[in-house]
This record gives C-alpha cells, sequence and structure tokens, in this order.
C-alpha cells in the first residue's frame, strides 16, 4: 500500500513559526506511524514563491522578490530537521520544473473549455491573496484573518469556470462523508459549496511576480492555482528519473489550517476534474494555535519561535506538547508556562521516571535481562486492543486522541508499579516468579508503549527501544516478544531544564 500526505506551503514573506511546525509535525506524526505499519510513504512539504504578498514584502525589505524567497525558502528548508521531519522532498515553486508542470496541467484545464475571459469587481486581500466573497467579509469591509481594511478591485482577468462543478463537489461530499476532517470543517465546505458557487478570477494582469499564463503571457497566474498545483508537480520530479504519480495518485491526505479550507476543500477538487486528474482521498483541517486569543502570525507579532523552544526543550517536548495541549483540529491557546507544565509532570514524571525505573529495576533484581515469564492478566486488559484503537485513530488524523490512548498506557503501567512493588517482592525474595512475572510485564509494556509513541517522540522513542534492545520499529501487542533480552538503564529522558537566566 502507498501513503502520501502533504503540508501546505508555506508562504515566504516571513520567516517560519510554530505555525508552520504544526501542520508539518502533524504531517510528520501520519507519515511515521503509516511506515511502522509497512506502507510505502511519500511525505511532502514546501515553500509558495509566487504572488502579492511576497512581491510587497520584497519591497518593503528593498530585495528582489526571488532574493526574498531565496532566502526564507532556505529557512524553512532549514527548520525540518530541527523540528525531526522526515519529508522525503521540499518543493519550491520557483522551480522551473514545476512551473513547467504548471503550465502544462493548466493548459489542459483552458483546453477542455474550463476557463473564460471577463471583468472581475470585488473586495481582495494582499496578506491572504484571496478575493473575499460578500459572505467571506469582516466588519467594514475587512479581512476576518488579517483584520486589514480589504481593496476594491476591478480588473479583467481569466476565470475558473468553478460554478460548473457546483453538483459534482455537492456529489462528492454526499459519498464521501469523511472527505474533509473534523466533521465540523467539512460542514463549513458543504456550506458554502450550497451557498451557491461563483466563478474564481485565474489570472492577474497587474501582478509582476507569478507564473505567466500559457494560452495569455500578458497576465500572471493567480498564486493560489499554481500553489494548489504542487501537491501534483511534486510527484513528477522528486526523484531524479522517476515520474511517482501513478504509485502516489490521488493524494492520501492534505493536512492544513482552516484559513485556507475554500481553496482545498472546495476549488482544488474542481481544478483537478478539470484537468482529468483525481481529487486526493481526505483532508485534515486544524485549528490555529492561539497565543493570548490571537492566531500566531508575523504581522501580529505574537509568534513563539520553534527554534527557541527546541533549544530550550528538545524537539520532543515541542512535538508532544503541540498535540498534548491543543485538541487537532480545534484552535487552542498555547504559552511557555504550558510548555513547562507538561514537560515537567507528564514527560519527565509520568515517561521518563517510568522508563528510568523500569530499566534499574530489571538492572538490580535480574542482573539486567529481563525475565521470561507469562503477561499478567490484570494488566493484559488495559493493553487489549489498545495499538487498533490507537492506528485508527491516526486513520482519521485524530492526533491527540492517538496519543492520549497512547498515554493511558503510560499511566496504567505507573500505577501497575504501585500496585505491584516489585522492590518489596525483591526484599522478602518469598516468590522470586512473581517478581519475574512483574519485571516481564513492565518492560513489555513500555516496550509496547514506546513504539506507539515513535512518531510523536522519535528521538526519546529510539534512545529507550535501544536500551530495551528492541530492533524492530513495527507496533506489536503486549506479550509479542518473549523475555531473555539483556537490556541497559538510560539517562534521565527529559533532564530537569534550568530557567532560563
Amino acid at each position: 500500500m502507498s501513503y502520501y500526505v502533504t503540508t501546505p506551503i508555506y508562504y515566504v514573506n516571513a520567516e517560519p513559526h510554530l505555525g508552520h511546525a504544526y501542520s508539518t509535525l502533524a504531517a510528520d506524526v501520519l507519515a511515521r506511524h503509516m511506515r511502522q505499519r509497512g506502507e510505502e510513504v511519500f511525505f511532502l512539504t514546501g515553500t509558495d514563491e509566487h504572488g502579492e504578498p511576497i512581491e510587497l514584502a520584497a519591497e518593503r525589505e528593498g530585495v528582489t522578490p526571488q532574493e526574498l524567497a531565496d532566502r526564507n525558502a532556505a529557512r524553512f528548508e532549514a527548520l525540518m530537521p530541527i523540528i525531526d521531519a522526515t519529508n522525503d522532498f521540499f518543493i519550491r515553486t520557483s522551480d522551473p520544473r514545476h512551473a513547467e508542470k504548471v503550465a502544462e496541467i493548466m493548459q489542459r484545464v483552458y483546453d477542455n473549455g474550463w476557463v473564460s475571459k471577463g471583468t472581475y469587481e470585488g473586495w481582495y486581500c494582499p496578506r491572504c491573496a484571496d478575493f473575499k466573497t460578500e459572505r467571506e467579509l469582516g466588519p467594514g469591509q475587512t479581512c476576518p484573518i488579517h483584520e486589514i481594511p480589504l481593496e476594491k478591485v476591478k480588473e479583467e482577468n481569466w476565470f475558473f469556470r468553478l460554478s460548473a462543478f457546483q453538483g459534482q463537489l455537492e456529489g462528492l461530499y454526499e459519498e464521501r462523508p469523511d472527505f474533509v476532517v473534523p466533521e465540523f470543517r467539512r460542514n463549513e465546505a458543504v456550506s458554502f459549496i450550497r451557498g451557491g458557487l461563483e466563478d474564481v478570477s485565474l489570472s492577474r494582469p497587474k501582478l509582476k511576480w507569478g507564473m505567466r499564463l500559457p494560452w495569455d503571457p500578458g497576465q500572471r497566474m493567480y498564486v493560489w492555482f499554481d500553489a494548489l498545483l504542487n501537491y501534483v508537480t511534486a510527484l513528477t520530479f522528486a526523484r531524479d528519473g522517476e515520474d511517482l504519480t501513478e504509485r502516489f495518485w490521488p493524494a492520501s491526505l492534505h493536512v492544513m489550517a482552516k484559513d485556507i479550507l475554500k481553496f482545498h476543500a472546495v476549488i482544488w477538487p474542481a481544478l483537478l476534474w478539470a484537468a482529468d486528474l483525481e481529487p486526493p482521498r481526505r483532508m485534515a483541517i486544524h485549528g490555529y494555535l492561539l497565543m493570548g486569543e490571537k492566531k500566531m502570525s508575523k504581522s501580529l507579532g505574537n509568534v513563539l519561535d520553534p527554534f527557541e523552544a527546541i533549544e530550550r526543550f528538545g524537539a520532543d517536548a515541542l512535538r508532544f506538547y503541540c498535540f498534548r495541549e491543543v485538541s487537532f483540529g480545534q484552535d487552542g491557546s498555547i504559552s511557555t508556562a504550558g510548555f513547562e507544565a507538561r514537560y515537567e509532570t507528564e514527560l519527565a514524571n509520568d515517561f521518563g521516571n517510568l522508563a528510568s525505573r523500569v530499566l534499574a529495576m530489571v538492572e538490580r533484581y535480574r542482573d539486567g535481562v529481563v525475565p521470561e515469564a507469562r503477561v499478567d492478566a490484570v494488566l493484559a486488559e488495559d493493553f487489549e486492543g489498545a495499538v487498533a484503537r490507537f492506528s485508527e485513530l491516526l486513520d482519521r488524523a485524530e492526533l491527540t486522541q492517538a496519543l492520549e490512548e497512547a498515554w493511558k498506557l503510560v499511566r496504567r503501567l505507573n500505577r501497575y508499579v504501585e500496585e505491584t512493588r516489585p522492590w518489596e517482592l525483591a526484599k522478602e525474595e518469598a516468590d522470586p516468579e512473581r517478581l519475574d512475572e512483574v519485571l516481564y510485564n513492565l518492560t513489555e509494556g513500555l516496550r509496547v508503549t514506546t513504539l506507539l509513541l515513535v512518531p510523536y517522540l522519535p528521538r526519546t522513542s529510539e534512545r529507550l527501544l535501544t536500551a530495551l534492545a528492541e530492533d524492530s520499529r513495527r507496533l506489536t501487542e503486549l506479550g509479542a516478544r518473549p523475555g531473555g533480552q539483556r537490556v541497559e538503564r538510560v539517562p534521565p529522558l527529559f533532564p530537569k531544564i534550568e530557567a532560563p537566566a
């Protein structure tokens, strides 16, 4: 089986912040999990480098759009290994190979009769690079996302005949109730479609920084059409001399924030049909990470720097916090204090201490060799079906709920330590078989739980699985591995963090 997951491509008008890392981390969790299940995975991310927002930002800085794109694309690309993203390719839309493929696909859309010329008059947000319909306006003709006054624009453009796909889009949502998750985001898309679709502007005559239309070089392509097509074009050149389209298209899952729902959930499937291509299988829409009740945004100046957070807490702590603190799909507030609390109570105490205690006890009481024993029926009850539940939740892109499923096992193992009190069993030496059973179940439970946590805590899991002498990264049930392995103690997985000076 093949699994193709994408992030949105990120605008290069500013440097990356945690909001960008969030989408990428979500896609990475899913990619890592699917690899554990033996799927052939392709994970794509990259940068969106055309359009008016980049043109305006470059002008403000006194550089060319390409210089700005080169500088900030490098920063986005540098973020990937820092957050431990395992993307297979990083696409840049200023890549000539992308431009060539976009021209070919858009020419097909034109040849198929889905494009017409006309005059557009309406409200435009230069930061969204989006024309707003009357029902999308904020108070006083403002952008509801950026809270800036919109510009009244009148220009002669080429239009994509989106209205012609009204019935087909309604049918798609009818046939595939999980096409967009979570459900309330699906309902937003359906409501937008049922409200009546209008044709959308495909080109901008005044735009200087954008791809020229193949059939009318006097006009440049509206950035969204160029950007959306990255999901298809990347497959044609991501691997030298190989076209991966047949193997991976349609995409299994597009991951994105809610502000670009309309483009992906409404315009994108219609554009694909117009180009004789299949729409993606599913889309997962997440909310905003909020700082002080506002979406993190460079223009609002309220961003949490992922580089700083990682330097202080480590990448795994950031990955864990993002999906533990905010339910994936919803908006949610984050803070440095929240980081510290989760790090201390859950990562250091719940998980880190559990791992240290279990491995220390195996070393102290059994010379570092896991005893061979049977699964304790009491513990087995809590572990039964956990792997399947975890996988089903990630199949539905419910990342927070899946993490909670794994954390239930962490908490259960901590309770099991207190219930069985291995140190007392060791002191009495009256029932060595029971001590063997307890140590085996703790080690085995820790192994199964750590395998589940690989997508969320990749570095920590790797260290711990190595200490547990576990060679495979495939998910297994409690009791799948007999004892007899020699395990090693590990230094604290989440050491105490000193407050910054």
